[in-house]
């Protein structure tokens, strides 16, 4: 069965969920918002879970259910999440024509407010058209920008669907099926404060021991499969201090957990190396630098078999509904790896957004349209 969406129903939920300001750790008008709009679509379950004491948000995750009357169908669910980057406060939604946009001094919030809109636009359908359909089930997360600590901290055994879609990457049609997993790593040296035009040789230069490190680690693109990157430097407290500690922040990536394992494990032995074969001077005495190291495992790859439910359901979906979707592996990590690693299985589907985390973010909403489409071929087909 095929149905028409409600472009401009779509396009004024959109809007107003843009209108909200939701940046990560302050979701709390939103959650509110998908809350109301949750109990008004007559949803069986709607709960918000603990995650809040635990991410310093304002609200939990939100676990929806709309039972099923499809027995023929398994159920899924749906996963977007509610928190957005900054600029975020006094948000104006702009639209020309069918293209939505910030009037430039903040970003517009599609990226997830694109997946949220196009899941609301398809429980809407099936409501107000009596359209049988399984057991759908909404996640809903928060703090997906600074960590997935939402997707980390949900309550998973609340889930009763074993399989589901995250609808959170820019673009249009394409399903991201392979992602890399990711260390966090964090590099503290200490040396010693000294005067740096009375007495430089009594001081051990930490910046200096970090840049030396710095340049014998490989950073950027290691192979096909894998990546480096140290993005953060904080330390010092004037320029005629010798600096005594610096902190040093950066990420491993890779899609094969040997690589990772293996390419942490070298930056781990050239910080440890600098410091060891560091020498000192009559002035610096028995005084010598160290090292101190922290090693995060951020997120698990996200890996999904060719021929997996979760993948043969969208495929006939697509076809039911003419879409030509392209299977792809990404470079970054979403609440779907974490979900993955839960044992879910959870395919990423580009919602449309475009230009995110930018001032100059834009929707064109033939493009959310056509998400919507194939959301209710993947909930009726």
């Amino acid at each position: 069965m095929t149905i028409e969406i409600n472009r401009e129903r779509l396009a004024t939920t959109f809007t107003e969920l843009c209108r909200i300001s939701s940046p990560s750790r302050r979701e709390g008008a939103v959650a509110a918002y998908l809350k109301q709009a949750f109990t008004e679509l007559g949803a069986d379950v709607l709960y918000e879970d603990d995650s809040a004491a635990r991410t310093g948000s304002e609200s939990g995750n939100l676990i929806v259910r709309f039972n099923g009357n499809r027995p023929d169908l398994e159920g899924l669910f749906f996963s977007c999440h509610m928190d957005t980057v900054e600029p975020a406060t006094g948000i104006e939604v702009v639209r020309t024509g069918d293209i939505f946009t910030s009037k430039g001094n903040t970003i517009l919030g599609g990226d997830d407010k694109t997946g949220i809109a196009a899941v609301l636009e398809l429980l809407t359908l099936l409501k107000d058209n009596n359209i049988a359909h399984p057991t759908l089930e909404v996640v809903i997360t928060t703090c997906e920008e600074i960590g997935l600590l939402g997707a980390k901290n949900l309550e998973y055994g609340k889930l009763r669907t074993k399989y589901g879609y995250a609808l959170d990457s820019t673009g249009n049609n394409h399903v991201v099926i392979g992602a890399p997993a990711a260390n966090k790593i964090k590099v503290e040296i200490k040396g010693m404060a000294a005067h740096a035009g009375l007495c430089p040789e009594a001081g051990i230069n930490a910046l200096a021991l970090a840049a030396q490190a710095l340049t014998s680690i490989r950073m950027g693109r290691l192979d096909e499969e894998s990546t480096c990157n140290f993005g953060m430097i904080e330390g010092g407290v004037a320029t005629n201090i010798v600096p005594e500690r610096v902190v040093l922040r950066g990420e491993v990536r890779s899609h094969s957990s040997a690589k990772l394992a293996r390419y942490t494990e070298e930056i781990f032995n050239v910080f440890q190396k600098i410091v060891t074969d560091w020498r000192g001077n009559p002035a610096t005495g028995d005084h010598r630098p160290s090292v101190a190291i922290e090693i995060v495992d951020d997120y698990p790859p996200l890996t999904i078999a060719e021929d997996a439910p979760v993948l043969q359901r969208i495929r006939k979906a697509a076809g039911a509904c003419g879409k030509d979707l392209r299977y792809i592996v990404a470079g970054g990590g979403s609440d779907a790896n974490i979900f993955n690693g839960f044992g879910l299985p959870t395919a990423i589907v580009a919602s449309g957004m475009n230009k995110v985390h930018t001032v100059n973010e834009q929707l064109d909403l033939n493009d959310l349209v056509n998400l919507t489409e194939l959301l209710y071929a993947l909930a009726t087909e």
